[in-house]
């Protein structure tokens, strides 16, 4: 059994295509590829501690998440390897080593790591703030956010200029039976999970506030999402996402096509339950409980409004 599961780690491949003029494919040539293409003389370690549990593609550049690994466009420090310079094949990020990462996400050149610690850390582009250190500087490698240092981290995610970072508030009893919230740097016990948003917000994206805000560089709480149990955020372009554990899908910033921008978390009005959201630049695909996705916007610039008025993208047997 043991000689049979290494066989099929060992197995393992990575395939790109697309955009690759900026070395974001991992095949070492500076040019695009309109067919998949198998990423071939990769690190001996890559797969030295498992097997890949995420990829991330930003704008022109990926992060894998076995260790950490990265490539493609380094421009801005978006690798995390301490330099500005682009690399054409997957390159472990030994800063982070040390540490275990369970979440990352990738904006458009910038990124950012959640340790098992519940620690966040970011690097890259940081000229609007959206790397929330408190400041529009850019940094190289991964730099830990100090504002989340009392608070447990989940996920982040990263949009083109804005970040949003989930964080969970567990209960547990205490030896009088009586149920105990997580606390925050204020002492002020906290009824639900909370979202921040950091970074550019003048389409809305960061949930913020009503008013129109250019952008922040410390995080702040997202409004409308309290007391709600969230269990997944997403964020791409100027455009947020979260789900709700009762499968409720939120969405706010830039509106699709004609429709105008939202600036604090809209639930869409539904009677499907949803599992998984994914943002593109222009669309949302969402997957429900039943293994059907649904696509909003897209080429035929929908509105965020009613799924079920949305196009039945694919029915996913057996999901």
């Amino acid at each position: 059994m043991e000689e049979s599961e290494r066989d099929k780690e060992e197995e393992e491949e990575i395939w790109s295509w697309g955009a690759g003029t900026d070395g974001q494919l991992g095949t070492t040539r500076l040019e695009d590829e309109q067919l998949p293409q198998l990423l071939l003389d990769l690190p001996s370690s890559f797969f030295s501690v498992g097997p890949i549990s995420l990829l991330a593609c930003g704008g022109a550049h990926v992060l894998a998440l076995t260790t950490v690994v990265t490539w493609g466009r380094g421009t801005s420090g978006q690798l995390g390897h301490g330099d500005m310079v682009s690399i054409l094949k997957p390159k472990h990020v030994k800063s982070l080593e040390s540490l275990v990462i369970t979440h990352v996400s990738v904006g458009w050149s910038h990124s950012g790591f959640v340790s098992d610690t519940r620690c966040l850390f970011t690097c890259g582009d940081g000229s609007f703030g959206q790397l929330g250190h408190g400041d529009c500087n850019s940094h190289y490698s991964p730099l830990k956010v100090s504002y989340f240092d009392s608070k447990h981290v989940d996920q982040i995610a990263c949009g083109m200029r804005h970040s949003l970072v989930l964080m969970k508030v567990y209960c547990y009893m205490s030896d009088l039976g009586s149920s105990i919230h997580n606390w925050d740097q204020s002492g002020a016990g906290l009824s639900g999970d909370t979202i921040f948003g950091f970074g550019s917000g003048k389409r809305g994206q960061l949930g913020v506030s009503m008013d129109n805000i250019i952008s922040i560089s410390l995080p702040q709480a997202t409004v409308g999402l309290e007391g709600i149990e969230i269990v997944s955020i997403d964020a791409n372009g100027d455009h947020s996402a979260s789900l709700s554990g009762d499968g409720h899908l939120y969405t706010w910033g830039r509106g699709f096509g004609s429709t105008s921008d939202v600036h604090c978390p809209r639930r869409l009005p539904s009677s499907l339950c949803f599992i998984q959201v994914a943002l593109g630049w222009n669309h949302i695909l969402v997957l429900t409980g039943g293994g059907e996705v649904f696509m909003l916007g897209g080429n035929h610039h929908g509105v965020l409004g009613d799924p079920q008025k949305g196009s039945l993208v694919k029915h996913l047997c057996g999901f």
